[in-house]
């Protein structure tokens, strides 16, 4: 358990976490997610509606839908470490909305243009890379000192050409108010049925049990993963009834008035945002949340793993990074990747700023990861529930469509709009042919 300090500020800056054990990384799943603000790409052919403050004679141009104030402040930090090492260079950092970061890649590459740097759901890396928005990275990855650091995990290909990595790992815990339990007499939930029981119990005493992103996207089938894995659903083998009854257990959470019926309109930003602000139990979100809790919540809190059951699995995702197929300067957008996303140190600000996980083997041994009690629960989920982000039977080109489909089934199933029996119906037709 964590014990709250008077809030710190935020730094909201011009633009916008290690290994929590070394055979943990070792194992790592593919890429994403978060959440989506700073300055804003005028069109999608990549124009930015702010400067910087560098200065420099040359600018490099990096997209990213991060709206999370800590996010953005370490895109600030990212921005400042390379522009304090090269004067001459500035770095802008332009805010695209999540949903629209890999039309506007696509649509940018098709106009021969786009951002220097892109860093996005690291699971979208091939639907962005055959849209042809990103530049293949293996003449820079087989000279890089450093790439024996990296597991094969956090190296995106598609089709054996390499063209994304991740500088950090993020993965989904239970964050709970330890005041709330204390009042209500319970201790953190290590299964189902205890954490139904803590939430109606909680919903007695007034709090509300539980936030969620629901949205009908990538997001949305990010959150769901664990639970419907939890009643058995997978992807080598989906099947309708578990499906159904990982969808009827949660929309039983919004009839049962735990979890508010709007979550299928937020992001995984606006759930955190609301249980940090207090009175809500319970929060399914990310290790990249641990600088939000930290500036935010005026409350006790702590972290245990998803506690899923024998069959349960979290997604083992993270931003991928990659360079513009169309960037005017790849050379020094690679040199930007190699001395913030993928430096040894630049990997360690993610650990103070957000609270991700960092990719090298090397940063996951820094006392800075080692010594955070808010780390270990992830770490254990890591080595207990972990998952490749996305599931390896799915083909690249089918990723997109695989997550669409059941970010639909679960915010539809969530919303009340279909019953989570028709929700599964709809989703497995549409797997099937998917998966093949």
């Amino acid at each position: 358990m964590h014990t709250q300090h008077p809030a710190r500020a935020r730094r909201a800056g011009r633009r916008s976490l290690a290994a929590a054990v070394t055979a943990g990384v070792a194992v790592l799943g593919l890429a994403a997610c978060s959440g989506g603000t700073a300055s804003t790409p005028s069109d999608s052919t990549g124009g930015s509606a702010s400067g910087s403050a560098g200065g420099g004679s040359t600018t490099l141009t990096v997209w990213h839908y991060f709206s999370d104030a800590n996010q953005v402040k370490l895109m600030d930090e990212y921005a400042k470490k390379f522009e304090d090492a090269h004067p001459d260079v500035t770095v802008d950092n332009v805010f695209v909305p999540y949903d629209q970061m890999n039309s506007k890649l696509v649509s940018a590459a098709g106009a021969k243009t786009g951002p220097d740097i892109a860093v996005f759901n690291g699971a979208e890396t091939a639907t962005i890379a055959l849209g042809g928005a990103l530049a293949p990275l293996d003449d820079y990855w087989s000279s890089y000192s450093d790439a024996a650091q990296f597991p094969d995990s956090v190296i995106h290909k598609v089709d054996g050409k390499t063209y994304a990595v991740q500088g950090y790992v993020n993965l989904l815990g239970l964050w709970y108010n330890a005041d709330i339990l204390k009042e209500i007499g319970v201790q953190p939930p290590t299964t189902i049925d205890e954490l139904e029981k803590d939430m109606a119990a909680a919903k007695a005493a007034g709090y509300q049990g539980i936030t969620l992103c629901g949205l009908p996207q990538s997001q949305g089938e990010w959150q769901a993963y664990p639970w419907l894995t939890s009643q058995g659903f997978t992807y080598d083998s989906p099947d309708q009834s578990s499906l159904a009854a990982g969808l009827s257990m949660v929309r039983g959470w919004v009839t049962d008035g735990y979890l508010s019926q709007e979550a299928v309109t937020w992001d995984q930003t606006v759930p955190f945002q609301k249980f940090a602000a207090g009175g809500i139990a319970f929060a399914e979100n990310g290790n990249w949340q641990m600088g939000t809790a930290a500036s935010d919540a005026k409350f006790n809190y702590g972290v245990v793993p998803l506690p899923l059951g024998s069959d349960g699995k979290v997604y083992l995702g993270g931003e991928g990074e990659g360079i513009g197929a169309f960037s005017k300067h790849p050379d020094l957008a690679w040199q930007y990747l190699t001395e913030t996303y993928l430096d040894r140190q630049g990997q360690l600000l993610p650990v103070k700023i957000v609270g991700s996980i960092p990719s090298r083997l090397d940063a996951a041994k820094d006392d800075t990861v080692t010594s955070n009690e808010l780390l270990k629960p992830f770490a254990e989920t890591i080595a207990k529930y972990g998952a490749n982000y996305p599931a390896s039977v799915i083909s690249p080109d089918a990723v997109a469509d695989v997550q669409l489909t059941v970010g639909q089934a679960w915010s539809a199933a969530l919303g009340g709009q279909q019953s989570p029996d028709t929700a599964a119906s709809t989703a497995v037709q549409k797997l099937s042919s998917l998966l093949g």
